[in-house]
C-alpha cells in the first residue's frame, strides 16, 4: 500500500536527475558556492497576489538532510551509481545559508520567496523537495486568503481533508489555511499536532442512522450539550430547522445552548433567512448559522453581499485542491556559481542572473535588485532563516497568521478584488538600475 515515507527516506523524494547530476558534480570536484532562487514565473489564473507559506517544512528538511544506510541501499538497488559516490553521499549534509520571504507575507511574480546559497551539490540536490514542499502550501494559503477576504470577518473553516490529494496534503492545507486567516480545521490530526482550532458538526449518515431526525438531534446534543451544531438538511430543510429549534429550546431549559445549525445544500441564501427566522422565533437568537457545500471565494462573496444571516463558512474541495489554480508555475534556478552570475536565455523562460533581494517601498510597490544594492525608501523582504546549515529563527504559525492578516489588509483595493482575472494579472516588481542594465 502507499504510505507516508519514513524520515530516513525523505532524501529519496527527489527526481532521478538530481542524483545523476550530483554524481557528475562530485566526480569533477564542482563544489564551489552556488546560489539558487525559488520564484513563481507568473501569477496563475484569478490571482493578483500570493501568500508565502511552507517554510517550516523546508527548513526542517534542510537541517535533517542525510543519507542513511536504508537510503543508500535503495539507491544501490537502482544500479546507476558508483559505490564510491554512494559512500560520499553518506557524508552529505546541508551547510548553506537560506534567505526567505517571511511566511504569511504577500509577494508577486519574479520575486524569490527563497534563496539558497551552498556548495553546488547541496544547493542543487534540494531543488525538488523545496519546490514540492513550498509551492502547494503557498497555493492553498493564497486561495484561503481570498476566501477570508470574501467572508468579510465571518469564520471560514477548512473542510478539505476528504478531497485533498493525499493525507500529507491535508495537513499542509490545514496549516496553510490557518496561516491565511481561517478560523480552524475539521482535520483532527492537524488540530492535535499543529495546534489549529478544531471544528466539526455531524454527517447526514448520523441523522439517517436514527429512525427519526429529532431522535438524532437529541442524541447528539446529549453527547455534546455545549458544542452541538446540527445538520438540518438531510430530509426537508425547513422541517429540520423546526426540529432543531425544538431541541434547542429543550437545551435552553436545561441550561445549555445550541451552538449552531449547518446548511449544506440548496439555496443557502434563502434557507439561511428561513433558519434565522425559525431560530429567532424559538428564542435562539444566539444560535449561529453555518453553511457549507461547494463553496469558494465567489460563492462566499455572493452570500455575504446578499446580506444573508450566515455566521460562518465551511470550505472544502475548492480550497484544498486549489481548484481554479491547482499548480503554481514555480521554479528553482541557478543565479550564481563560483562568484559569477548565471542566467538562462531560453525563449519565454529567461532568468535574471545574480543573487537578488526584494525591496518593498512604503507605498507597497516592490523593487527587485541585486543583493548588494540599496533601495531608498524601502525595506528588504528576504530575511536570513538558516546560516551554515542551522536554522536561525523558528517559523511559528501564529506569527505567520498575524503577518498575513496585516499584509493582506494592507494591499490596495485592486489587488484584493476577487473578480476572475487571467493569468499574469498581478503586478511585477520594478527592476533596479543594475538589473535593468
Amino acid at each position: 500500500m502507499t504510505r507516508w515515507p519514513a524520515e530516513e527516506e525523505l532524501p529519496l523524494l527527489t527526481d532521478l536527475y538530481q542524483l545523476t547530476m550530483l554524481q557528475s558534480y562530485w566526480r569533477r570536484g564542482m563544489n564551489e558556492p552556488a546560489t539558487f532562487e525559488l520564484f513563481v514565473r507568473h501569477l496563475p489564473l484569478n490571482r493578483r497576489f500570493l501568500v508565502a507559506c511552507g517554510l517550516e517544512d523546508a527548513i526542517a528538511f534542510l537541517e535533517a538532510l542525510r543519507f542513511t544506510d536504508v537510503a543508500i541501499d535503495r539507491l544501490r538497488s537502482l544500479q546507476r551509481f558508483d559505490d564510491e559516490f554512494l559512500r560520499w553521499l553518506e557524508t552529505l549534509r546541508f551547510t548553506g545559508d537560506v534567505w526567505a520571504i517571511p511566511e504569511g507575507e504577500v509577494f508577486f511574480a519574479d520575486e524569490p520567496m527563497l534563496r539558497v546559497t551552498a556548495p553546488l551539490p547541496q544547493a542543487q540536490f534540494v531543488e525538488t523537495f523545496l519546490l514540492n514542499t513550498m509551492l502547494y502550501p503557498c497555493g492553498v494559503a493564497s486561495k484561503a486568503a481570498r476566501v477570508v477576504i470574501a467572508a468579510a470577518g465571518r469564520d471560514v473553516v477548512d473542510f478539505s481533508t476528504r478531497r485533498d490529494h493525499g493525507v500529507d496534503a491535508a495537513l499542509k492545507a490545514a496549516r496553510a489555511a490557518w496561516v491565511s486567516g481561517c478560523a480552524g480545521t475539521s482535520n483532527v490530526l492537524a488540530a492535535t499536532t499543529l495546534g489549529i482550532p478544531a471544528f466539526g458538526t455531524m454527517a447526514h449518515s448520523y441523522v439517517m442512522a436514527f429512525d427519526r431526525e429529532e431522535d438524532a438531534f437529541r442524541a447528539y446534543v446529549e453527547e455534546f450539550p455545549d458544542r452541538s451544531v446540527l445538520l438540518v438538511d438531510t430530509y426537508d430543510t425547513e422541517e429540520g430547522l423546526r426540529r432543531a429549534a425544538t431541541v434547542g429550546k429543550e437545551m435552553a431549559e436545561r441550561g445549555h445552548r445550541l451552538l449552531g445549525v449547518r446548511l449544506d445544500s440548496g439555496d443557502l441564501i434563502s434557507l439561511s433567512r428561513i433558519a434565522r427566522r425559525i431560530l429567532d422565533e424559538a428564542g435562539l437568537r444566539d444560535t449561529t448559522i453555518f453553511v457549507s457545500g461547494d463553496l469558494n471565494e465567489w460563492r462566499v462573496e455572493e452570500i455575504v453581499a446578499s446580506g444573508a444571516p450566515v455566521d460562518g463558512f465551511g470550505v472544502g474541495t475548492e480550497l484544498g485542491v486549489v481548484a481554479d489554480a491547482p499548480a503554481l508555475p514555480g521554479v528553482y534556478k541557478l543565479v550564481e556559481y563560483s562568484g559569477r552570475s548565471r542566467a538562462k536565455r531560453s525563449t519565454a523562460k529567461q532568468t535574471l542572473g545574480g543573487r537578488k533581494q526584494v525591496w518593498r517601498r512604503d507605498n507597497g510597490s516592490d523593487v527587485l535588485a541585486l543583493d548588494e544594492e540599496w533601495i531608498e525608501g524601502a525595506h528588504p523582504l528576504l530575511e536570513p532563516v538558516m546560516t551554515k546549515g542551522r536554522a536561525t529563527r523558528r517559523v511559528m504559525a501564529e506569527v505567520s497568521r498575524a503577518r498575513c492578516a496585516s499584509a493582506v489588509a494592507g494591499l490596495p483595493a485592486e489587488l484584493r478584488d476577487l473578480a476572475p482575472c487571467p493569468a499574469d494579472s498581478g503586478p511585477r516588481p520594478e527592476l533596479s538600475p543594475a538589473l535593468k542594465g
